[in-house]
Order: structure tokens, then C-alpha cells, then sequence
């Protein structure tokens, strides 16, 4: 008897482009709103050349507005990150099983799933992880906004010096919500993946390098190929913890499951 050796169960990538594209138009939303209301308080109360003449500074003036703006885009984040996170939880979880389905079937076998408790555990793990992760952009991207601003209010920076900061900031945070997006697919699809091939009694898979990143993890190059087993995962010497793929930062590390005594 030898060894079946199954396919990997990759991210699914329509799931990545509409988690994406979900995050980008809350994104896009919130600069432009910063780019109207800030830029124009800073317009009317430029330090550079407006003296106010009331007790309240423009740094004050230029605070109260961005205070006011993270107040009321921390409420729609907060209020739309549970359903954009448990709308990818779910479709990760149906789109990782039907390609493990799928590639049983290929090979041989046809097994019913079950929402085991398990499952359950990890889905709510996934939706918890993203609505922490959600909320994080405001927070994020209005820390970096009052840094621009007061930065450019001690400097005494015209308008357009100010606008470039933003539109700097507001780069970086789309590029953290792109990488929201993939590395919370890669590591649900990981996970719930995980979990499944335990369920189905499978103890062993080989670890599979993406190549896809520009910077790989030379552990991970070096690891490629190799068995190692799901229930601990592997000992990555680089980070000094046993891991899986998927499960760090950026990680596009695969894996194929292995079903011994395979005739």
C-alpha cells in the first residue's frame, strides 16, 4: 500500500477580490471625507497666514475636525465590520470545503461534512480576528492624519504641502487593507482547512512554498516539499514556534494533505 498524496486547498481568489474591494470603497470613502472637511478647516485657518482672532488656536480648530471625523468613521466602521466579517468567515469556510470535496472526490472518495463544533470555534475565531482588524484602519489611518496636520501646522506648510501627506497616508492604508485581505484568506483557509483534514482523520500533509511572495521566508523555501505533521504543524526555526502555512503574516505557504495506506 502507498501513500495518497491529495491537492493542496488554495484561497480562494474571488473571495480575496471582493474582501478587498469591500475594505478599499470604506476606505476611499473615509479620505475623501478627510480631504473635505480637514483640508478645508485648514484653508480657513492656515497658520501661516491667517491670525485668528478668538481664544481657539488653528491647531485647536484643526483638532476638534478631526476629532470629530474619526468619531463618525469609527462608527461605520464599527458598524459594518461584523457583517463584512462574517460574510468572509462563512464563504471561506463553504469555498475551502468544496474544494476539499472536490479533490476527495478526485481521488476517490466521497465524504459528507459536518459543521462540527470545531468548525463553529474557528468560524467565530475568523469573524472576531477581522472585526478587530476592521476597526483598526480608522484608528490607524486618523493617528496618521492628526500627525500630518499638527506636523504641518508647526512647519507652516501651504495647503498643497498638506494635501500630500494625506495622500501619502491615505497610500499606506489602502496597501494595509490590501494585505488584510490576503492574509486573512490565506490564514482562515489555513485554519478551517485544518481543522477539516483532522476531522477526517488525515495526520500528515507536505508543506508547499507559494513562490509568490516578493521576499519569501527562506525557512519556508527551505521547508518546501516536506512532511510534517497537522495536528502540531511544523518547528519553523526562524520564528522558533510550530507553525502552519498560512498562519503568518503574508504567509502564502500550501499544503497537501496525505492519506496513508492509500491502495
Amino acid at each position: 500500500m502507498a501513500d495518497k498524496v491529495l491537492a493542496a486547498v488554495r484561497p480562494n481568489a474571488g473571495l480575496q477580490q471582493c474582501y478587498k474591494k469591500r475594505l478599499l470603497r470604506m476606505v476611499e470613502a473615509m479620505h475623501r471625507s478627510v480631504m473635505k472637511w480637514v483640508m478645508a478647516a485648514y484653508r480657513a485657518n492656515e497658520p501661516a497666514v491667517v491670525a485668528i482672532a478668538q481664544d481657539a488656536t488653528s491647531a485647536d480648530i484643526l483638532k476638534r475636525t478631526i476629532d470629530e471625523l474619526t468619531a463618525r468613521w469609527e462608527k461605520k466602521f464599527d458598524e459594518g465590520a461584523k457583517d463584512l466579517a462574517e460574510y468572509f468567515a462563512k464563504a471561506a469556510s463553504l469555498r475551502s470545503d468544496r474544494q476539499l470535496k472536490a479533490i476527495l472526490k478526485k481521488a476517490g472518495f466521497s465524504v459528507p461534512f459536518k459543521m462540527t463544533k470545531a468548525q463553529r470555534d474557528i468560524i467565530d475565531a475568523v469573524v472576531n480576528e477581522n472585526v478587530s482588524l476592521i476597526k483598526s484602519i480608522p484608528a490607524e489611518y486618523f493617528k496618521n492624519v492628526e500627525g500630518d496636520v499638527m506636523r504641518s501646522v508647526q512647519a507652516g506648510r501651504d495647503v498643497g504641502g498638506l494635501a500630500k501627506a494625506l495622500e501619502k497616508n491615505y497610500g499606506v492604508t489602502k496597501r494595509r487593507a490590501q494585505l488584510i485581505s490576503r492574509d486573512q484568506n490565506n490564514k482562515a483557509t489555513a485554519m478551517l482547512q485544518r481543522e477539516r483534514q483532522l476531522d477526517l482523520g488525515i495526520e500528515e500533509a507536505i508543506w508547499m512554498h507559494s513562490s509568490a511572495g516578493k521576499v519569501p521566508r527562506p525557512t519556508h523555501v527551505a521547508n518546501n516539499g516536506e512532511r510534517y505533521n497537522i495536528k502540531t504543524g511544523w518547528l519553523d526555526p526562524a520564528v522558533g514556534e510550530y507553525i502552519h502555512p498560512g498562519f503568518l503574516v503574508n504567509c502564502r505557504c500550501t499544503s497537501r494533505p496525505i492519506i496513508k495506506g492509500f491502495i
